[in-house]
């Protein structure tokens, strides 16, 4: 039995946010001699905003803040401030990464990629995490070779140099706040410059520390403050990049819940083949089989279905099978499935 109803309507949402559906496209079945309808509710989050302004300046604005960071941490010899240099550049690395995804993931459907290619902004999350993690991998190795022979700094350079920091990591996090709620892409970028600006606040408070008490231990333990910090705030960001990346349901949406919901419509009697997943960084799509009384309206229930699952789950992409009790327990018996 298939998992996926044929395209017969579909509503749709242009680069602009317009929806453009067919007028049936929310509510509409065909009834088949196998003895079961297939009903197509697709709904469509509006297109996600264009960052490529954000993504530009916040690109400009670390390459020069890294040029800055690793002259004064040569000329000083700050392995805190060569390494926040090295870990700027690999999130400028990460803002090019993030930027082709978010491109890539404008680029409409064809014949060979039916879903676009939004995924790409999930493979862009997951690089993100893993150049991340290899980055601190080797900052935290050289900072603990560094502790057993601490090298003097100077501390004003220290306080100067990571103060801009704040300033510019700052600055580019606030470019992507607006898009991290609803967005994995924009959220690894918006979490790498939040991280970084608090990275050289602890820069900053060891350039202190150096004036006040001359520990020349202090750079590379902050080093590895450094390297842990951002370890710990890399790990959810793969974890969630896989997760989603191998069809995982996404968070924020409890699928139990979305059973239960489905289950209450008037007509619903049965349930099965319910899957949800992320299309890629901000849509997701869901697909399930629907059991219905001989009573129900086709027509309503997929109406009532797709505008739940879009404004309860922000499912923007719904594809529902409509099946009578007959064919649903004759699927079940093919199968060895249950449903309810």
């Amino acid at each position: 039995m298939p998992s996926h109803p044929h395209d017969d309507h579909h509503g749709h949402a242009d680069g602009h946010g317009h929806d453009h559906a067919d007028p049936a496209a929310h509510g509409h079945a065909h009834g088949h001699s196998h003895g079961h309808a297939h009903g197509h509710g697709h709904t469509h989050a509006h297109a996600p905003a264009n960052f490529d302004r954000a993504f530009a300046l916040g690109i400009g604005l670390n390459i020069a803040f890294v040029a800055v960071e690793a002259f004064y941490g040569w000329r000083v010899n700050s392995l805190a401030l060569l390494a926040d240099a090295g870990h700027n550049l690999s999130d400028v690395a990460g803002l090019v990464l993030a930027w082709a995804a978010a491109v890539a993931g404008r680029r409409q459907a064809d014949a060979r990629h039916t879903y676009g290619w939004q995924r790409a902004s999930l493979l862009a999350a997951l690089a993100n995490a893993l150049l991340l993690l290899v980055a601190m991998g080797s900052l935290g190795w050289e900072a603990v070779q560094r502790l057993g022979t601490p090298q003097p700094t100077q501390g004003w350079t220290l306080i100067a140099v990571a103060g801009v920091g704040i300033v510019v990591n700052g600055a580019t996090a606030l470019l992507f706040l607006r898009g991290s709620h609803g967005d994995i892409n924009l959220r690894g970028a918006f979490l790498h410059m939040a991280s970084d600006a608090l990275v050289s606040l602890g820069v900053v408070l060891g350039g202190a520390l150096v004036l006040w008490q001359g520990w020349t231990w202090v750079d590379p333990v902050i080093s590895l403050l450094i390297a842990v910090v951002i370890v710990v705030g890399t790990w959810g960001l793969l974890r969630q990049s896989v997760h989603l990346l191998f069809d995982g349901v996404p968070d924020g949406i409890d699928l139990a819940a979305v059973r239960r919901s489905l289950l209450a419509l008037p007509g619903v009697v049965g349930l099965h083949d319910l899957h949800v997943w992320a299309m890629g960084s901000t849509e997701n799509a869901a697909t399930a089989h629907l059991v219905l009384t001989d009573q129900a309206d086709a027509a309503a229930v997929l109406q009532a279905a797709t505008q739940a699952l879009r404004a309860d789950y922000g499912i923007g992409h719904a594809t529902l099978q409509l099946e009578t009790p007959a064919f649903a327990a004759g699927c079940a018996v093919r199968h060895g499935e249950s449903h309810g």
